[in-house]
């Protein structure tokens, strides 16, 4: 379905700011240095148009980014909408930011969320207290939270202020978000939601409904992740029963960029808009031909494809271990085809579609993947968990104490019984092995082989090669 973006510019403020000022460029002694010129450093800089002085003046007197804040608001079912170009990382830390707590307070948190969302508490000086995803045995991938999970956590903790979830999964999973939201206003406290692989949710009957449809009090969405976005465009939306619009709006300024780039902001309102007039209609042609690669791919012998009512159906996630091949040298083969896949390890293809994709595009992805799934075919191996869900975190200090606090490089050998001062995660899909204030265990450890064993990248360590790690001191203070 073809669409004509300058029909968008009526529904979207920022998308016809950032039309007129390439229709009437104006000769700007603003920044960026660029000052339009391509003759400098070429198309690098195309599109690059300021918030500030660019979209608006430079006093924004124009308001065009409240209203179109104000349009995504209204779209999703929120109070407050706050667009991000820092992705949904910045979102995520704003969101923390805005939980209101004593000293020392602590929130419920999915071990499934984002590093992102984990270092938002090293911000806020909130203590975690650990759910953890049920795990399918079949596949060896994480399930929603058990709402039960959650509702013993309260139990455990009468004084925690905030669940904090991640869902739909990186994998595609889906929880029960309505009794999570249920159980955690009966215990009278907000269910917050990192959802950030499901801008699409809601838009299409055949589509789980968004995190706030479902009772949530606050959600953080990646516009670029499966809507037509530039990349770091994402949007937080909340409603104002249980979070603080005020709160919310000063963790959001505190940890966004003074100078937003005014494409990405434009790119969320139009992806905004599109998503309001021919959403439904876009979504159900993507989920139709993502509906034939399932069909397809599941005809392979031993190749398990996530399905069902409990799984996105925009995420094609593949379980290879049935078929003896290795994910990491199908994606060689699918890198070989100009087909990048967004996740690869031993295990595990994850290709993630959007309401961009074609017939087409999904023809040449599966040809591919059934090439190479039968190229590098062997004998079926056990399915095993994934080493970012098989640990169970020991958390012997806040996250904040042990972030700031004196620290050392020991021996990863000579590690274990210490206190992590950093946060160690297999990337992607960035959810830690271990965080900041953790105990480091021998389970830690064997995870994070694990990982590099299976070809994933080891990411945010101090020390890339995982040689050494970082623990909180313990040299006594002489001053």
């Amino acid at each position: 379905m073809a669409t004509d973006p300058r029909a968008l510019r009526s529904d979207a403020p920022l998308l016809d700011a950032w039309l007129r000022f390439q229709e009437e460029p104006p000769t700007p002694f603003t920044i960026p240095g660029h000052k339009q010129r391509h003759d400098l450093v070429g198309d690098v800089i195309a599109g690059d148009v300021p918030l500030y002085a660019g979209l608006d003046t430079m006093k924004l007197s124009s308001g065009v980014l409240l209203d179109a804040e104000a349009r995504a608001a209204r779209l999703w079912g929120a109070d407050v909408c706050r667009f991000s170009v820092g992705g949904s990382t910045h979102a995520n830390q704003a969101l923390a930011l805005a939980i209101e707590h004593g000293d020392g307070g602590s929130v419920v948190v999915s071990r499934t969320l984002h590093r992102s969302m984990l270092l938002g508490l090293v911000l806020a000086g909130l203590t975690p207290r650990w759910v953890r995803p049920d795990v399918d045995a079949s596949t060896g991938l994480p399930l929603g939270v058990a709402p039960e999970a959650i509702a013993d956590a309260l139990r455990a903790y009468p004084n925690v202020t905030a669940v904090l979830v991640g869902d739909p999964s990186y994998v595609g999973t889906v929880g029960d978000v309505a009794e999570q939201a249920a159980i955690a206003h009966a215990h009278g406290v907000p269910l917050i939601v990192d959802a950030a692989w499901s801008a699409h949710f809601g838009f299409h009957p055949d589509l789980p409904r968004h995190p706030l449809q479902l009772g949530a009090d606050a959600m953080v969405i990646s516009a670029h992740k499966t809507l037509p976005a530039w990349s770091q465009a994402a949007l937080v939306l909340a409603r104002g029963e249980r979070i603080n619009p005020a709160r919310l709006d000063a963790g959001v300024e505190a940890t966004h960029t003074t100078s937003p780039a005014g494409a990405i902001l434009a790119s969320i309102d139009a992806a905004r808009a599109l998503l309001a007039r021919d959403g439904e209609a876009l979504l159900g042609e993507a989920l139709s031909v993502v509906r034939t690669a399932r069909e397809r791919l599941a005809d392979v012998a031993g190749l398990i494809v996530l399905d069902g009512p409990g799984v996105d159906p925009l995420k094609l996630t593949l379980v290879l271990p049935g078929t003896g091949s290795d994910g990491i040298a199908v994606e060689r083969d699918m890198l070989g085809a100009g087909l990048p896949v967004e996740a690869a390890e031993r295990d595990t293809i994850v290709a993630q579609v959007s309401l961009a994709d074609t017939a087409a595009s999904l023809t040449r992805l599966v040809d591919a993947l059934i090439a190479s799934i039968a190229r590098h075919r062997g004998p079926a191996r056990p399915v095993v968990a994934g080493a970012a869900y098989d640990v169970t975190p020991v958390t012997v200090m806040p996250p904040r104490a042990a972030f700031f606090a004196p620290s050392d490089a020991v021996a990863l050998q000579d590690s274990v019984g210490q206190v992590s001062a950093e946060l160690v995660a297999p990337y992607p899909p960035g959810i830690p092995v271990l965080a900041p204030g953790e105990e480091i265990t021998a389970a830690v450890l064997d995870a994070l082989h694990r990982a590099q064993s299976d070809g994933i990248r080891i990411a945010y360590a101090a020390d890339p090669s995982l040689s050494t790690l970082r623990v909180v001191s313990s040299r006594k203070d002489t001053r």
